[in-house]
């Protein structure tokens, strides 16, 4: 990352306290920490949809054909 790319955030000390927690690494920036906390959130997001197509199969097999338009925010 280049300096140009680089700004100034503000944030409490609570957060920064949290974020000292997820270091792997005693030199790990904290750009590095949120970018790898963004990543692991967008996984989770990714493995809850698969589960959730997962489950929707096997209620369809379980409850035979019906209309199962509110089980995507069950």
């Amino acid at each position: 990352m280049t300096k140009s790319g680089i700004t100034t955030i503000q944030l409490d000390k609570s957060v920064v306290d949290a974020l000292k927690k997820f270091k792997r690494y005693r030199r790990e920036t904290y750009s590095e920490i949120i970018l790898n906390l963004i990543e692991n959130a967008g996984e989770a997001s990714e493995f809850k949809t698969f589960v959730q197509k997962a489950q929707e199969e096997r209620m369809k097999e379980l409850w035979g054909e019906g209309d199962y338009s509110g089980w995507e925010s069950a």
